[in-house]
């Protein structure tokens, strides 16, 4: 029955994605948008959702954390639109519409040949973050989580190695084997550190414990490497701002833990910024 399930949305999907391509940038843009506003909140608990802005904001009112949840949800139908667009942002025909502070960082880390943890969460449009440092001429390999619709899945991870990041890395103890096999080849390597994982270390994320990928500070520790956050915002609705920061080098003093702890203050800082262009459905604070 599942099987099934996953079928149809994925037939869904397909339509959705050939109405996208046919209408134009903009215009899927503005439909994703509404579609996200409409659909997605029904394949997402709102409890968990709600709960989760809740316990990060114990000020806010109903009101703004309901208009919080929809601008969530508009910004992310837009995501859905985009991908119909990847291949166009990656022949710079899309150029316009993305502004790139930091290129001289690429290009200092292309330069020196050495491997760096790129880090970063699901702000906005989040693929072209990994995109844009390939684009660079970094060797890279980005890590992703698999999607449970297995039809869908196989046309994402096609889209993924085609236009975004050719190395892909599937989440997981395999996955793990494969980053440090890149890492021992020279290849950097591009991680989300804002979802939740069961054997990650408990770190504090908005002043409440949460489990957190502890891959980034092994990497750091082992290698000696830093750690390069990427950040990017939706301006305008259509345009985005995408900013490459200075490396984050840690002392040998340092452990795991106050290193994870650091990378998550980093985190809650850039969400911050701009609360409803992340993510706040996953289940991130569930101990």
């Amino acid at each position: 029955m599942k099987k099934v399930k996953y079928l149809v949305e994925f037939l869904f999907i397909k339509l959705l994605f050939s109405i996208f391509k046919i209408i134009g940038y903009r215009n899927a843009s503005s439909l994703g948008a509404k579609i996200g506003s409409f659909l997605f909140p029904l394949f997402r608990s709102r409890k968990i959702t709600k709960n989760n802005i809740k316990n990060s904001f114990p000020d806010i009112s109903d009101k703004d954390a309901n208009e919080l949840i929809k601008k969530m949800w508009n910004n992310y139908g837009r995501i859905f639109s985009e991908y119909m667009y990847i291949e166009k942002f990656r022949s710079k025909k899309l150029d316009k519409y993305l502004n790139i502070s930091g290129i001289e960082i690429l290009e200092k880390i292309k330069k020196d040949g050495k491997p760096v943890v790129f880090i970063s969460g699901h702000f906005n449009n989040f693929e072209l973050m990994a995109m844009q440092i390939e684009l660079s001429g970094i060797e890279l390999s980005a890590v992703y989580r698999p999607l449970n619709n297995l039809f869908l899945n196989r046309t994402m991870e096609n889209l993924r190695k085609n236009f975004i990041c050719k190395n892909q890395i599937k989440k997981g103890l395999g996955g793990v084997r494969e980053i440090i096999k890149a890492f021992s080849q020279n290849k950097s390597v591009a991680l989300m550190i804002d979802q939740r994982v069961s054997e990650g270390e408990k770190s504090i994320l908005f002043n409440k414990p949460t489990y957190t990928t502890t891959i980034p500070a092994q990497l750091i520790k082992k290698y000696k490497c830093p750690a390069v956050p990427i950040y990017i915002q939706r301006r305008d609705n259509i345009f985005f701002d995408m900013t490459i920061e200075n490396p984050i080098y840690f002392g040998e003093k340092e452990d795991i833990k106050n290193i994870t702890l650091k990378l998550n203050n980093w985190l809650e800082n850039k969400i911050l910024l701009k609360p409803d262009q992340w993510i706040w459905t996953h289940n991130k604070w569930k101990l």
